[in-house]
């Protein structure tokens, strides 16, 4: 089968998020699917199947090392890259993609996608509990969160927001007090091209911390563009970890975009 390594959120080679792609994977098992995404050891691996659905060009399953999720968002964008530089044809000017979370749109503009955020799954306040676990994996102080917010579109997202950017890319969590959390940090820049930077936390799906986050960024920009952030504004991601994704968030007639530059870094194929 055609192999894909396809880096998201980046012009320059090796500073995004990469997404393994698995190609016409109709016949591969689910416990494939999972071994190869084991063993990828990335974020996300995905493989493109036929579509099932009506309206859908092709249809994704997207693998952690820890497990199988109904959506995210840079395997959305690369493996929708993938499919058209394989010779993927949509049916319309868009992409509809059809995953777990069901139909996602994608558009292109330039070299560039975004796809529409889905809807939230989960929304609204979160009980104390939780943001006394939230502190405790931060190692920060309740006083030092701003505003915290469920904005889970599919892999289980909890927002918080704190101060600044500088605030964020402080953090040293305490990965064993995450349990089954998985948090978004957000902090705004007082000026220049960034208005935030973005930190995704996540050790229960096999990866203590995610470069560059596409579903967190559509929950955040579900949940602060066009109020405390401005409804476009470019996302900062993966400082941390030495890398420099750059997300461009929209918010545009009630709907969320978001989109970033892919590059395939790696191509060939995979016996499995």
């Amino acid at each position: 089968m055609r192999f894909s390594q396809v880096d998201v959120f980046s012009r320059e080679p090796l500073l995004g998020n990469p997404v393994a792609v698995v190609h016409d994977a109709d016949d591969v098992t689910d416990a494939e699917m999972a071994a190869f995404a084991r063993w990828t050891n990335l974020s996300e691996t995905t493989f493109l199947l036929t579509p099932t659905r009506p309206g859908a060009d092709y249809r994704l399953r997207i693998w952690t090392p820890g497990g199988e999720l109904p959506f995210a968002g840079h395997p959305t964008l690369g493996s929708a890259h993938a499919w058209l530089e394989a010779g993927g044809v949509p049916a319309g000017n868009d992409l509809v993609q059809e995953c777990g979370a069901g139909l996602v749109t994608i558009r292109r503009s330039g070299d560039r996608l975004a796809f529409a955020a889905p809807p939230l799954t989960r929304s609204g306040p979160v009980d104390a509990d939780d943001v006394a676990g939230i502190c405790r994996a931060l190692r920060i102080s309740e006083s030092a969160i701003v505003e915290t917010t469920w904005i889970d579109n599919g892999p289980g997202w909890v927002g918080v927001l704190l101060e600044d950017a500088a605030a964020v890319l402080a953090l040293e969590p305490d990965w064993a007090a995450f349990g089954e959390l998985k948090v978004g940090v957000v902090g705004p820049y007082a000026d220049g091209p960034l208005a935030v930077e973005v930190r995704a936390f996540c050790p229960g799906y096999g990866m203590p911390e995610d470069p560059v986050t596409g579903s967190l960024n559509a929950g955040i920009g579900q949940w602060l563009a066009g109020g405390r952030l401005p409804a476009s504004y470019v996302a900062s991601q993966g400082a941390a970890l030495q890398r420099a994704g750059r997300v461009h968030v929209g918010l545009e007639g009630g709907t969320v975009w978001v989109g970033g530059d892919t590059r395939t870094t790696v191509t060939g194929s995979v016996d499995l």
